[in-house]
């Protein structure tokens, strides 16, 4: 289509911009909706874009201006509201933080360091009840002691760990009290 051909749609558009305003409008439920899309469509226009033979000009327009509205209906859908763009920044970032993954490094070593100077068959029944979720009862028959002892065992590393934990991370000594009035 050459230039004239694409100015003589321009103001064909422009002439018959209330009709055709009205027309669109009642198809697509909006006035505003109808003129957006009229308005793109004489920027369409003015874009240049290859148009071939056009039997009805102002059929034309009309497709194209309910074309454009499609699209812009589609780009409306595809775009967040406001309220779901608050909720998405209002999601709480599981991770830790890079200074908890450090603290629970550290937390693990002294645990590690706290269980290397258990006594050994402490240290063994303590990995076995706990560890390896092996029965208490089947832990006093592997031991030759009784299910009291194993308890007892049990708890004295407990113990010992929670001990070199609080001595190795303040903070753990805090947060351990905390979980232990819930």
């Amino acid at each position: 289509m050459s230039e004239a051909d694409r100015a003589t749609l321009q103001n064909l558009l422009v002439a018959n911009y209330n009709s055709l305003s009205r027309r669109l409008a009642r198809r697509l439920g909006s006035e505003e909706s109808a003129d957006d899309a009229l308005q793109d469509t004489f920027l369409r226009l003015q874009r240049g874009t290859e148009i071939g033979d056009i039997r009805s000009p102002k059929d034309y327009l009309f497709k194209i201006a309910l074309n454009i509205a499609a699209d812009q209906r589609r780009a409306r859908l595809r775009k967040l509201t406001t309220d779901e763009v608050d909720a998405l920044l209002h999601i709480a970032d599981d991770a830790p933080t890079p200074e908890r993954v450090v603290e629970a490094r550290s937390e693990l070593q002294a645990l590690l360091r706290a269980m290397e100077e258990l006594p050994e068959r402490r240290r063994e029944i303590f990995k076995a009840a706990l560890l390896e979720k092996v029965p208490r009862r089947d832990l006093a028959v592997r031991f030759g002691v009784s299910v009291r002892t194993i308890d007892f065992e049990v708890q004295r590393a407990l113990e010992h760990g929670m001990k070199c934990l609080a001595a190795t991370s303040p903070e753990f000594a805090l947060r351990g009290r905390e979980s232990s009035t819930d």
